[in-house]
């Protein structure tokens, strides 16, 4: 452990900065003060009340607009605990805990509970792995069509995160109810699985539920006529589509753990012990502040520590001269060797890396390094045209796509959390406040960072404490 830790402080220093920059106590943000900057109102001249009602449109827009083309929240009937309903990736044509979570987020942030309780109510029904003999048992699995059959079994941590803080949130907004109800009991129970989780092995096929069918994945993915854009750029490649599974499908024994790992006390890319290492956009040490005060006692310890990992592991992966994260890395900050053998890049996942070190940044004020990372990226990505950069690059900013993409630029705009004031952040801050809600077969992942990117630009995104009304 000891090595561990002074690897950290001499990669830290390289960079320039301290061995740890994080200050103790409640740190200088909005933990301590109780104040939200309101970008928009800061620096583009944009009334509180404005930035307010352009969230409000999003949210209308994206929970409760034209089936077809806006929204992503659908409610599909009851159960005895009341109404069910599921966020969607329209594209992929599938339900995932990833939006599920921030869709329970969204909700409990502005207030609108009943959708915050549907989508918990399907979570619990249909994605919460009760079968014993599947290792991921008490887990979340990741994806499911929406007609509540799986398309996975092992879960993503990312999800299980925003779950936990987002019933912790509204145990405090709107208090306890019973059952599933119970938001804090709720969340606790995630908490300590995801440091306490028991190794298990098993193998597949496994149920989610006893008595379901046993899962077997098909040899090619689920028909998904929304994503037309993937299939044209197969056609255009010569591919097939959907693509054919290639290699060997034997049954092998998984066996599954904690989220989290001991050693390096980070979260895990997946629970799965045969794959190691991290996700950066998984690093949340604004929420794991939250937890070393709010959640299991004997846990408090751990996540105390794991926020300041986090921040200094956030500085340790980033490029030096870009500012951009991989999508995967070791836990050494070195990136992952991806499925095709090649180091992990900048992707999809990455885009996130911004806003959860900006948003720490906000709550929390306690690591310096966090102006300068949100500086070097906003910087990058203006040099490349705020109207024009791609989604996804090689860390050292080597394009590796065509596409300018709605999410990419939300996320980057909540740098501006961070970041010295100043044209890039501005120019980042007019794109996200003059973009159109997305809509059309895109319109999951692109939606869900842009109205939480938003929200936390307008200062609607905020620590909800036990004290705060609702």
């Amino acid at each position: 452990m000891r090595a561990i830790f002074a690897g950290m402080a001499a990669a830290a220093l390289a960079l320039g900065g301290p061995a740890t920059a994080d200050t103790p106590g409640n740190g200088t943000g909005a933990y301590a003060t109780g104040t939200y900057r309101n970008l928009f109102a800061e620096q583009l001249g944009v009334s509180a009340a404005e930035a307010h009602a352009r969230v409000e449109r999003g949210f209308q827009q994206l929970f409760h607009g034209d089936g077809q083309e806006q929204r992503v929240y659908f409610e599909t009937g009851a159960n005895a605990n009341g109404t069910l309903a599921y966020v969607t990736d329209w594209a992929n044509n599938d339900v995932r805990t990833e939006g599920m979570s921030y869709g329970m987020m969204i909700a409990v942030q502005l207030g609108h509970r009943r959708e915050f309780d549907a989508l918990w109510n399907w979570s619990k029904t249909f994605m919460q792995v009760t079968d014993p003999k599947d290792p991921s048992v008490g887990y979340f699995a990741w994806s499911f069509s929406t007609d509540g059959t799986p398309r996975a079994t092992g879960a993503a941590p990312d999800g299980e995160e925003y779950y936990a803080m987002a019933l912790l949130f509204a145990a405090h907004r709107w208090g306890n109810g019973k059952g599933i109800y119970n938001y804090q009991a709720e969340a606790g129970k995630i908490l300590r699985g995801m440091r306490h989780h028991p190794l298990l092995t098993g193998t597949p096929p496994f149920r989610i539920h006893p008595g379901d069918a046993p899962f077997v994945q098909p040899d090619t993915p689920w028909p998904s006529p929304n994503n037309r854009r993937e299939a044209a750029e197969a056609a255009a490649l010569g591919k097939p589509w959907p693509p054919v599974f290639r290699g060997d499908r034997t049954p092998r024994p998984v066996t599954v753990g904690p989220m989290v790992d001991e050693a390096s006390t980070m979260i895990r890319f997946v629970p799965e012990t045969s794959i190691p290492g991290t996700d950066p956009s998984y690093h949340l040490p604004a929420f794991y502040e939250l937890w070393a005060r709010w959640g299991p006692v004997e846990d408090r310890a751990f996540w105390a520590r794991a926020a300041t990992v986090s921040r200094d592991f956030f500085s340790r992966v980033s490029d030096r001269h870009t500012g951009l994260a991989p999508d995967r890395s070791n836990f050494d900050g070195t990136p992952a060797t991806g499925w095709d053998g090649k180091p992990s890049q900048f992707g999809y996942d990455s885009w996130r890396t911004i806003s959860n070190w900006s948003v720490d940044h906000l709550w929390w004020g306690k690591d310096k390094r966090e102006r300068g990372l949100s500086d070097r990226v906003q910087h990058f990505l203006a040099g490349q045209g705020i109207q024009s950069f791609v989604d996804r690059y090689t860390l050292d900013g080597t394009p590796l796509s065509t596409r300018h993409s709605a999410g990419m630029v939300a996320a980057a705009a909540v740098g501006g959390l961070a970041a010295t004031p100043g044209e890039d952040s501005k120019a980042l801050l007019r794109a996200l406040w003059t973009m159109p809600v997305p809509s059309g077969e895109q319109r999951y992942f692109d939606g869900m960072l842009y109205l939480m990117s938003m929200m936390h630009c307008a200062g609607d995104f905020r620590i909800i404490g036990p004290k705060s009304g609702g």
